[in-house]
């Protein structure tokens, strides 16, 4: 599988990772849909310490704990909980952070985490703060490199513009463009990678009929297409763009076109979905072409907030 490079660190990541948390709670099933994607060549592996209250973390360190040179081991902070209470709080305080990692580092069964990320925020966060015990931990070995999972355009500025992050992951699909108005370019300039998430718009780019979806998607739409754009949109894709290739391959080749795009996260619930999703990441490539008309079906959306 093709390795692409996570800014300009030293991390060289399939381009397709591990979506960890729809592994599920049962723990034989959660380690063999891992091993599978290790075995078709995935080796970025994306978890956090709120998915199941840990448990998700506990399962990726079991899978990987005989191979861990081997994996490139992403996980997130920033989500205050407590195990077996509903609920979380945000907290972006170093004390927090600093302390959450060793709780992680402890159900994950290493010593160092590959890239840790923060796990959303706002402007209104103490930036600095975070960076800063961020940078600590880089310094005393805990963490390689560290990155923030968000969409906010002042966010995302505020953290590139002051500290060593590497990567931002974000939501980008067909279905949500946002990203390609001004992220990719100033991403680019700085060396930053995104990180790819929800590429196949919960499951409206895939074989999936459009007809299956969720009742409140049929009345909502999905982010600023009503359902009956969505329906058109997928129908003229599936015969303009993909004739007889799987949707999902489409999707998740349009994601990897974008040279700022170091790997595509995907989901996976069963060995069967990681076979496909394999075997998109590892179709041709799209053409400019295919692009150009992908993006004339499509809105080119833009972030309506935290500018």
């Amino acid at each position: 599988m093709e390795k692409r490079r996570i800014g300009s660190s030293d991390l060289f990541v399939s381009n397709i990772g591990l979506g960890c948390m729809s592994i599920g709670t049962e723990e034989k099933k959660a380690l063999q849909i891992i091993d599978a994607a290790l075995d078709m060549g995935i080796n970025y592996l994306d978890t956090a310490d709120l998915y199941d209250q840990g448990l998700n973390e506990e399962f990726v360190g079991k899978a990987i704990k005989q191979k861990r040179q081997d994996i490139i081991l992403a996980t997130k902070v920033g989500n205050r909980f407590e195990k077996g209470k509903d609920g979380w709080s945000w907290d972006s305080s170093k004390k927090y952070i600093k302390s959450a990692v060793k709780d992680s580092l402890q159900r994950l069964q290493t010593d160092y985490i590959d890239l840790y990320q923060l796990h959303g925020g706002t402007i209104e966060d103490n930036i600095d703060e975070t960076i800063e015990a961020f940078e600590e931990l880089k310094q005393e070995g805990v963490i390689r490199y560290y990155g923030i999972s968000s969409i906010r355009p002042n966010v995302i500025r505020e953290f590139v513009e002051k500290s060593s992050i590497i990567s931002v992951m974000m939501q980008y699909s067909i279905l949500d463009r946002r990203p390609e108005e001004q992220m990719f370019s100033f991403l680019n300039e700085h060396k930053v990678s995104v990180v790819a998430r929800g590429p196949v718009a919960k499951g409206l780019l895939t074989s999936r009929p459009v007809e299956d979806a969720s009742q409140s998607m049929k009345q909502n739409g999905y982010l600023d297409y009503s359902f009956e754009e969505l329906d058109a949109v997928i129908s003229s894709l599936k015969s303009d763009i993909a004739f007889n290739k799987p949707l999902t391959e489409i999707a998740l080749q349009y994601c990897l076109f974008e040279d700022t795009v170091a790997s595509v996260v995907t989901g996976a619930s069963s060995i069967e979905q990681i076979k496909s999703n394999a075997e998109a990441a590892n179709a041709k490539p799209l053409t400019d072409d295919e692009v150009q008309k992908i993006r004339e079906l499509t809105k080119a959306s833009i972030y309506a907030q935290h500018r």
